[in-house]
């Protein structure tokens, strides 16, 4: 894959119900959610957009910009929808999105790298990882070649990822782990003990 084709792109626009707050601004460990996986991206590619409703606190980056939902309550589909529009609005050359949530802190460059290392581009237009039998709708490679389908099918109703993708047709990336789970997602303030624990052991 040419990176260079790759607009990164962190979707912290959720609304973090069941967290309670905005997921992206709890701290762990003194550092920022949004900035464990930003700060192993942010230097794979020559652009990073980080798509947020609310101001919010990230670590600093030339190569960072930020951008509202292009409408909201659309859901992660939305949040992709949203940055293949900035690449179009902003005459960017990217031809494809890589996607990442904002509430992973221990996913690393070496899964991305990964990744990127067994995708033949031309085998489909959307790529998902996959460990252990769960496939990470929201670690994806999106073709710019979907805005039309997804924006239509979005004002059709279609919210759901997972349908969505099962229709358009996606290729999935196996990576294994063997003991911290880097797809490891932080829903609840449960969820945020359990990675506390998972620090102190690590």
């Amino acid at each position: 894959m040419d990176l260079n084709n790759i607009l990164g792109v962190v979707l912290a626009g959720g609304k973090s119900q069941r967290f309670g707050q905005d997921k992206s601004q709890v701290k762990l460990h003194n550092k920022l959610m949004i900035d464990y996986i930003l700060k192993e991206i942010v230097n794979e590619f020559e652009e990073t957009l980080i798509i947020a409703n609310e101001p919010i606190k990230f670590m600093r980056s030339e190569n960072i910009s930020i951008t509202k939902d292009f409408k909201k309550g659309l859901g992660p589909l939305g949040g992709v929808l949203s940055a293949m529009k900035w690449i179009k609005e902003n005459n960017k050359k990217y031809k494809w999105i890589s996607t990442f949530p904002s509430d992973t802190p221990f996913f690393t460059k070496k899964e991305l790298k990964y990744f990127y290392e067994n995708i033949r581009h031309n085998e489909s237009k959307l790529f998902f990882i996959k460990s252990k039998e769960t496939r990470h709708n929201i670690f994806g490679l999106w073709s710019l070649d979907l805005i039309d389908q997804l924006e239509s099918d979005i004002y059709k109703g279609e919210r759901k990822v997972e349908l969505w993708a099962n229709s358009i047709g996606v290729k999935t990336i196996n990576i294994d782990y063997k003991k911290i789970d880097p797809f490891f997602n932080i829903n609840t303030k449960e969820d945020l003990e359990k990675a506390i624990k998972i620090m102190k052991n690590d």
